[in-house]
């Protein structure tokens, strides 16, 4: 290969690096144009059933938001969350935001999806309208929960369906809890009754 050849290689593959730079930041990262609330309890959302989630109403009670998805390993983690509902509703109010981002996990319409919760799990809690949980079309509440800018803890990706970030009776994210944790597990009850 000669010297001429050698530097156009090394031009091509600068090219094609910069490229897939360009298109996965454009296809993954959030849209810096999304507006983001600076309180959990500015955060306004589309309720599964057409109504609207306003979380100002859930001041003075801790929040665990979960994103969820019907055909998941995971899935059966509605019926706990649903049992801890029941347990800590004076204290806490569990959301959950169906979402499709892992393997095409959640491929229903909102209508479907309460059809499937309420008859397979008697899902009682608040849900919100599928959204995205990450990517470019991350919804608003997902930035604010991922991003330390904004919730003043740490930035986080959310790894999997059914991960849980816990909001204390202050507003304030404090503790994030793995896909695989068991809603009753140890850790999420002890940070749920301090």
């Amino acid at each position: 290969m000669t010297r001429k050849s050698g530097i156009f290689v090394l031009l091509i593959l600068i090219a094609v690096n910069i490229s897939m730079l360009l298109f996965l930041n454009f296809f993954f990262a959030p849209n810096p144009q999304t507006i983001v609330p600076a309180s959990i309890y500015d955060h306004k959302v589309e309720a599964l059933d057409g109504g609207t989630i306003d979380f100002s109403t859930f001041k003075g009670k801790k929040i665990l938001i979960v994103n969820t998805a019907s055909k998941c390993g995971f899935t059966p983690q509605y019926q706990t969350l649903e049992d801890m509902y029941g347990k800590y509703r004076d204290r806490m109010v569990i959301i959950g935001f169906p979402a499709n981002n892992f393997f095409f996990q959640e491929p229903k319409g909102n209508k479907d999806i309460a059809e499937f919760c309420k008859k397979n799990y008697g899902v009682s809690f608040p849900m919100a309208a599928k959204v995205s949980v990450k990517g470019r079309n991350m919804a608003p509440i997902y930035r604010w929960l991922t991003e330390k800018k904004y919730n003043k803890l740490q930035d986080s990706k959310v790894s999997w369906n059914f991960q849980k970030y816990l909001i204390n009776e202050k507003g304030e994210l404090t503790d994030i809890f793995s896909p695989a944790t068991k809603p009753d597990s140890k850790e999420m009850i002890e940070a749920i009754e301090k």
